[in-house]
């Protein structure tokens, strides 16, 4: 009985293991392949990979695409996009889980998660694709988007690394029923437009750290209540703004949002002339807000640092900076060991913490190598700043792997 039974438990083992299934997708169904990504998606099930060629010249598959099923889309060629002029449906479900790699929208073909989850949370990952708006703000709904290049993105949770985006916003949605255990956490992007990132969002605590804002600012309307949220080596220049006063950084919370706001090591720069009114930081009382060893432009105010409602702050400064919004680097006095000198800040060549988007763990160049064909390219790195053995402190390292 008992040989019975493990011949079962080894069958059962084996046929977890083969049920997934690869369909592939090529120009004119070459090779008995499917035509369309449209077909294919119809004949797969849950856990399948769609591997799609891209099309000679250049030329996309023109077709708008539902997917209702947790499938995987990869392109057949390493290094090589596959190109879709179309539109993209999710069609949420508890449990289903989506990822799509290697993807170009032809157009502005955005994609959707069609409406809120029910019954728990759809995952949809997006990663190493140029791609329209993402809309993933709707209930039960997290969004994990990595190496893209795209105009804006919405969110209710996820993450959001080493992309060049327009905005990143999150959103509160009401009917949130099954929260996922994971902070929101926006880390190394490059928002190249006046969109901003920010939002409002009470049910997650919010992690912002090595963000290249080329003009913008960091804009929150709301936080989960006695959470700690951070912003921590973020480049902020700021030079437009919908209201009379310009802000780098602003904490709108009202009654229900009282949290705490730490904002470390961020070079802070108004990049021009035409406000008579600047505040590299405004917070409203709500907000418990730290605001330490921050740097900003010495061109206005001369050099100093104008912040309403915060009165925890020091070690702020200011210097020449000068942005290249190009390379996404910035350099000037202050900028290079200047940052908080505690160890949870440190660099990863553990000096002392830079100020800016190249310091501390979460440094830029894990997640934009200099060459990315020949690099490594962390996708994600999730590590404490400390690891002890007994009373021994350890360093501890990540990598990742970008096709």
């Amino acid at each position: 009985m008992k040989t019975k039974l493990f011949f079962i438990a080894i069958a059962g083992l084996f046929t977890s293991m083969v049920s997934a299934a690869d369909l592939y997708v090529r120009d004119g169904g070459a090779g008995g392949s499917f035509s369309t990504i449209s077909a294919a998606i119809a004949q797969a099930s849950d856990g399948d990979r769609i591997i799609i060629r891209p099309k000679a010249g250049n030329l996309p598959y023109v077709e708008n695409l539902i997917i209702n099923k947790s499938l995987a889309f990869v392109s057949e060629t390493n290094f090589s996009k596959y190109i879709l002029q179309g539109s993209i449906s999710v069609t949420p479900e508890a449990g289903r889980t989506i990822s799509i790699h290697n993807l170009q929208i032809s157009g502005t073909g955005a994609i959707t998660v069609d409406a809120a989850t029910v019954g728990g949370r759809t995952t949809l990952n997006i990663m190493n694709s140029f791609v329209a708006a993402v809309n993933a703000a709707q209930s039960n709904t997290t969004l994990n988007l990595s190496g893209c290049t795209g105009a804006a993105v919405t969110m209710t949770h996820g993450r959001c690394t080493g992309n060049k985006v327009n905005s990143i916003l999150f959103s509160l949605q009401a009917g949130e029923t099954h929260l996922s255990d994971d902070d929101i956490e926006i880390i190394a992007n490059a928002i190249i437009t006046t969109g901003g990132l920010g939002g409002n969002q009470k049910n997650y605590a919010v992690k912002i750290f090595n963000n290249y804002l080329t003009n913008g600012t960091i804009y929150i309307g709301g936080a989960k209540s006695d959470s700690f949220n951070e912003i921590t080596n973020n480049v902020i220049g700021s030079s437009t703004n919908t209201n009379t006063t310009l802000y780098s950084i602003w904490l709108n919370l009202d009654s229900e949002s009282q949290s705490l706001y730490s904002i470390m090591n961020n070079v802070i720069l108004k990049q021009s002339n035409s406000y008579a009114t600047y505040y590299q930081v405004i917070a409203s009382p709500y907000a418990s807000t730290y605001v330490y060893y921050n740097v900003t432009n010495s061109n206005q105010y001369n050099g100093s640092f104008i912040m309403p409602s915060v009165t925890n702050s020091g070690n702020n400064s200011a210097a020449v900076i000068s942005l290249n919004t190009t390379t996404y680097t910035v350099t000037g006095t202050g900028i290079t060991d200047s940052g908080s000198p505690e160890d949870d800040y440190a660099d990863i060549d553990l000096s002392r913490n830079d100020r800016g988007n190249g310091g501390g763990s979460n440094a830029w160049s894990n997640y934009w190598p200099t060459n990315a064909d020949n690099k490594p390219q962390v996708n994600y790195l999730k590590t404490p700043r400390r690891i002890y053995t007994g009373t021994t402190e350890m360093n501890a390292t990540g990598a990742g792997l970008s096709k």
